[in-house]
């Protein structure tokens, strides 16, 4: 799976486990999916040829990716409107406040991140001429410290929010965080990827790592605490 995005990969994973601190009722792979709406969106976008990408090893020390236009999927506004299009559909269907905005907010949650660590490349609005980035994926220190960080823990907060009910929902949880950690370590170290192509097809691939978080949901139970 290289290429698999390049983003803010683990740490958008890692809000997303965390999450489940604060709605305890919504599975893993619906906070997942919100979490990573945006990427998730994205390669759909790119092989359809709204948005574009470039291929420039060495644009960062942490990713070869110049994200030339994703104001549809990337843009504060769009965004936003995303964020409300996942939320009111939580609400439609399950009817719960909080759990809906909890996923809004894990929509908008993946701007901020990537407005952290991209390069000034994230519109506004679409056709915004101001954009925003702070690069910190300038430096691959900097970069691992806050992606491990959220990562560490989101996946701490899930294992204490809720408990294996059987061996499926203990090393397939395992299984789940190590994948994660060894797909982000072939991005970070591997070589880039071979086309723009090859990065919207893998892309898709997240789509399997959100019904593993439903598969592992549906085996774990909130915890109970004292």
């Amino acid at each position: 799976m290289t290429g698999l995005a390049r983003s803010v990969f683990l740490g958008h994973f890692g809000v997303g486990f965390g999450a489940k601190s604060v709605a305890p009722g919504v599975s893993l792979g619906t906070l997942l999916l919100a979490a990573q709406f945006i990427d998730l969106l994205w390669p759909t976008l790119l092989l359809l040829g709204v948005e574009h990408v470039r291929i420039v090893p060495g644009a960062t020390v942490v990713t070869p990716l110049v994200f030339d236009h994703y104001p549809v999927s990337h843009s504060l506004l769009a965004v936003l409107g995303w964020a409300g299009l996942v939320g009111g559909m939580h609400f439609f269907l399950k009817r719960n406040r909080l759990a809906a905005l909890a996923l809004g907010v894990l929509v908008v949650s993946h701007w901020a991140l990537d407005a952290l660590v991209h390069r000034p490349d994230l519109p506004l609005f679409p056709g915004s001429a101001m954009v925003v980035g702070l690069n910190l994926w300038s430096s691959l220190p900097a970069t691992l410290i806050i992606e491990g960080a959220l990562f560490a823990l989101g996946v701490w907060l899930y294992a204490r929010a809720t408990s294996p009910s059987d061996a499926i929902g203990r090393r397939g949880f395992a299984a789940l965080v190590i994948f994660l950690a060894g797909i982000y370590a072939g991005n970070l170290f591997g070589p880039p990827p071979p086309s723009t192509e090859a990065i919207a097809w893998t892309g898709h691939a997240q789509w399997l790592l959100v019904l593993w978080g439903y598969w592992i949901d549906r085996h774990r139970q909130a915890a109970v605490r004292a």
